[in-house]
């Protein structure tokens, strides 16, 4: 009864997703990189479009 929901046979997405990662450590790393500077540059766009 004190077991909740998340610790059923099948494993969280968080603990797919570390694994994932795990797994292919370059290609998301890279994709994190690009997502970052993309949202930088949207942020830095706005803020020089609205000044």
């Amino acid at each position: 009864m004190d077991k909740s929901p998340a610790t059923d046979p099948q494993p969280s997405y968080v603990k797919l997703a570390m694994r994932n990662m795990v797994r292919k450590g370059g290609t998301s790393l890279k994709h994190f990189a690009l997502t970052a500077v993309g949202l930088l540059s949207v942020l830095v766009g706005l803020a020089y479009l609205t000044r």
